[in-house]
């Protein structure tokens, strides 16, 4: 193979008390990474598509993470790397984790897959980390592997996979406002009360059994977070009316994507999301604010050839 195409999902990451820990995959939204073999070592960023991004191989993502896999090969493989963004940078919906995923997975084929797919994670991290400034695998794990992934231990790396209902929807609300990742994290309180941590811990435990349980009820109330979204929700216009109103009208569970100022909703079918996705478009056209709808599956599969 000289060129492949690849389409790396988009994540929701934290999902609710997970911090740093849990993150699912998505359909439809994500990275179209598209890598062709050069015939000299360089990493050549083409102009971008969805978002302006860097071209500077040391300044982007995704030539970072397909470095660290050509270093730890000791090869000398040049590529030409083009991004289509199918969702806008900044979106709390793992960006930066989709175009590193993509594009190591993508090197990975042209290379003749020396690397396990799972084996891929470090060096998607290393282009994460450029961008966040720290390395987290909540949305890089979902991004090339799928589904709904836990972070176990950090040193070392240890993933779990958790089961997902058949019949969960997941709404994603993406008013047209940036939040940057940086920023987000630098309002989460450096310290827990006892009593804080406790519960969180609580919700950790009880988000995991209602998915292999598919105990909806309690799912509505392990998707509570005490450490980021207290926070965050005032970067995000109207959160707290979009999420009483979907609590109130078939939720199972509301939260924060990843830094925001996307917001998730589960629902246990396409109809109550339906519904609850055309009010909200009322919500933020009478706020005169554009606002990105996207219902799916909490998506199965990770970074996928097309």
């Amino acid at each position: 193979m000289e060129k492949v195409q690849v389409f790396a999902p988009a994540s929701v990451a934290n999902v609710g008390p997970g911090y740093d820990t849990f993150g699912f995959a998505i359909e439809r939204l994500g990275d179209i990474i598209t890598l062709t073999k050069r015939n000299d070592s360089k990493l050549n960023i083409l102009k971008s598509e969805g978002a302006d991004l860097p071209t500077n191989p040391e300044k982007n993502v995704a030539t970072v993470a397909i470095k660290a896999l050509l270093d730890s090969l000791e090869s000398e493989q040049g590529f030409d790397v083009h991004i289509k963004k199918l969702f806008k940078p900044g979106s709390g919906l793992g960006s930066s984790a989709s175009s590193a995923s993509g594009a190591v997975y993508a090197a990975n084929k042209l290379l003749g897959e020396p690397y396990r797919d799972e084996e891929l994670l470090e060096f998607a991290l290393e282009g994460e980390a450029l961008a966040s400034g720290m390395i987290h695998a909540d949305n890089v794990a979902p991004s090339l592997l799928g589904g709904f992934q836990a972070v176990r231990s950090y040193e070392p790396l240890e993933l779990f996979r958790i089961p997902t209902p058949e019949d969960l929807r997941v709404l994603i609300i993406f008013p047209d406002v940036e939040v940057k990742t940086s920023e987000a994290k630098g309002l989460v309180p450096k310290e827990l009360s006892v009593k804080d941590a406790r519960e969180q811990w609580g919700n950790v435990g009880a988000l995991i059994h209602a998915m292999h349980a598919e105990d909806y009820k309690l799912m509505r109330h392990a998707i509570t977070d005490r450490i980021a979204e207290p926070v965050r929700k005032k970067l995000i216009p109207h959160y707290g009316q979009v999420k009483q109103y979907a609590l109130d009208h078939g939720a199972v569970g509301f939260n924060i994507s990843g830094s925001g100022p996307s917001m998730f909703a589960l629902f246990r079918s396409a109809d109550a999301a339906k519904a609850c996705m055309t009010e909200v478009e009322k919500i933020y056209q009478k706020a005169d604010l554009r606002v990105l709808l996207n219902l799916s599956r909490i998506n199965p599969n990770g970074c996928q050839v097309i």
